[in-house]
């Protein structure tokens, strides 16, 4: 029989014929995850001899992975803010940059009891961070597919989260009312970039990637309705693409937003655009 240690050097090696971005540590995390140990755990169990009802799935996940199938989807889960998120092929992978997002909205000094919208939420991640953070804040989030939703309301279940309002909806054609903050990581990646585009991205839902033929189509249409569902000197935050923050500073300028400005990631890439409705 292999060893663990020897399984993890077959492995990575494998992994690394197949072009697979740090290889050792996805099959470490594969094995930890085959084993339900940590992957510090793995290193007191090099020795620990491994049966085939060990390595038969642990062979089948090593085999998707150098397929391209992403490694949180075989992991089903994704860290993120401090807490697990069960993730899989329902909704967009979280990205590192939508953590940012949430790490900086909860540094600002904002009221209790906030009305906010999550639009386009996917799995959750950010507005169920929020709503755990900020359990005084009134929190909806919406999408416009049904697996989503799904995903996020297991999500808040796993979490505890119960103060949250669900609505499927096609942008606000489904919701009503007006909020306090907006925040939205909408489909921005343009049509043109599909062919490009990493085999571990194309595992993502298209409905939760493209944002039509420049990535813009979708925030034409949510900005301007975004400002009539913000009460007076409520916000907006957003997500976008790295190189259209130009075009979005302008079409909230257009839409009657003032106070605009573009944070940057921790890349230095102009990446969330805040804005205020006037008071």
């Amino acid at each position: 029989m292999s060893t663990v240690l020897e399984t993890i050097d077959g492995g990575t090696r494998y992994l690394e014929k197949r072009g697979i971005a740090e290889a050792r540590r996805n099959m470490q995390l594969l094995m930890a995850h085959h084993l339900k140990c940590s992957r510090m755990e793995l290193y007191v169990q090099f020795d620990r001899a491994l049966p085939e009802t060990d390595l038969q799935p642990l062979r089948e996940a090593l085999k998707q992975r150098g397929e391209g199938v992403p490694l949180q989807h075989l992991l089903g889960q994704v860290r993120f803010h401090n807490r697990e998120f069960k993730t899989d092929a329902r909704a967009l992978i979280p990205r590192p940059e939508t953590e940012e997002l949430a790490e900086w909205l909860l540094s600002l000094e904002l009221p209790a009891n906030l009305a906010l919208l999550d639009m386009g939420c996917g799995s959750g991640v950010l507005g169920l961070t929020l709503a755990a953070e900020r359990p005084e804040w009134q929190l909806t989030l919406a999408d416009v597919s049904p697996a989503a939703l799904a995903l996020a309301m297991e999500n808040a279940a796993a979490l505890g989260i119960t103060q949250v309002r669900w609505i499927e909806s096609d942008l606000f054609a489904a919701i009503d009312g007006t909020f306090d903050g907006i925040v939205a990581n909408l489909p921005y990646v343009p049509e043109s970039a599909r062919a490009g585009l990493s085999c571990e991205v194309r595992h993502d839902p298209p409905l939760a990637l493209f944002g039509g033929p420049d990535g813009l189509e979708l925030l034409r249409r949510f900005i301007p309705e975004a400002f009539t569902r913000l009460r007076s000197g409520a916000w907006l935050a957003l997500e976008i693409g790295h190189d259209q923050a130009s075009q979005v500073a302008a079409m909230l300028r257009g839409a009657g937003f003032s106070q605009i400005e573009v944070k940057s990631d921790l890349s230095g890439v102009p990446r969330f655009p805040f804005a205020r409705r006037p008071a």
